[in-house]
C-alpha cells in the first residue's frame, strides 16, 4: 500500500499548499512561459540575506522592506500528534503573501510529512523557488526525496503523495530533481517583465 494512504486528512491538506510559491512566480508575470531549462540560482542570489523561520513561524503580515526577499522556512514538523501540522497550516497564508510583493523573490524551504513524532517521515523533500520579476525569470527545484527514510527519486515522491494532492505530485515530477523531462528542476521565462522593477 502506498505510503500516502496513511496520510490523515489534516496532513493530506498540507500538500496541497506545496505549490503555492509555484503559482506565485507563475502569475507574477502574466504572459505565456517559454520553454523551461535546467534549474540555475536566482541571478540576484549574491544580493541575498536569507531571514529564517523556525517551525510553524509566520513572517509578520506587513512583510519586509527587502528586494531581493529571500527566506527559509523549516517545515519539517507536519506532524498530527503534537499539532505541528496545524501550526503549519495557519502560517502558510502569511508566507504566501508576503512573497508576492517584492521584485526578487527566493524561498528555500525544507519539507516532512509524518504521522507521529516517533515514526519515521511519510516523505521529505527540499524546495528552491525563486523569480526575477523585472527580467520576467523564475526558477524552481525540488530535491532530496525521501519516502520512509529511505532515498527515492522524484517520481517515487510524486507517486507517494499523487492519491492526496495530485497537483503537488505533478510540481513534483515536473521540477524534482532526477524527473523526467526537466533534468532536476527548472528555469523558465515567466514573458515580458515588470518595467517598475529594478535589475541586480
Amino acid at each position: 500500500m502506498p505510503a500516502s494512504k496513511f496520510l490523515p486528512v489534516m496532513s493530506r491538506r498540507t500538500l496541497i499548499l506545496v505549490p503555492a510559491v509555484v503559482i506565485a512566480a507563475a502569475s507574477a508575470v502574466h504572459a505565456a512561459p517559454a520553454r523551461p531549462s535546467p534549474y540555475t540560482p536566482p541571478p540576484f542570489a549574491k544580493h541575498c540575506h536569507f531571514r529564517h523561520f523556525g517551525e510553524g513561524v509566520a513572517p509578520p503580515a506587513k512583510g519586509y522592506p527587502d528586494d531581493p526577499l529571500c527566506v527559509d522556512y523549516a517545515k519539517r514538523d507536519i506532524t498530527v500528534d503534537n499539532g505541528g501540522a496545524i501550526r503549519f497550516i495557519e502560517a502558510e497564508p502569511a508566507r504566501f503573501a508576503i512573497a508576492t510583493r517584492p521584485c526578487h523573490y527566493w524561498q528555500l524551504d525544507h519539507w516532512s510529512v509524518q504521522l507521529d513524532r516517533g515514526f519515521t517521515a511519510v516523505v521529505r523533500w527540499d524546495g528552491s523557488y525563486w523569480w526575477d520579476r523585472g527580467r520576467g525569470i523564475g526558477g524552481v527545484l525540488m530535491s532530496n526525496f525521501r519516502i520512509a527514510g529511505q532515498p527515492a527519486g522524484a517520481d517515487q515522491a510524486a507517486a507517494a503523495v499523487a492519491t492526496v494532492s495530485p497537483t503537488a505530485a505533478a510540481y513534483i515530477r515536473a521540477y524534482g530533481r532526477g524527473a523526467h523531462g526537466a533534468g532536476g528542476g527548472s528555469t523558465f521565462s515567466l514573458g515580458g517583465g515588470d518595467p517598475t522593477c529594478p535589475s541586480h
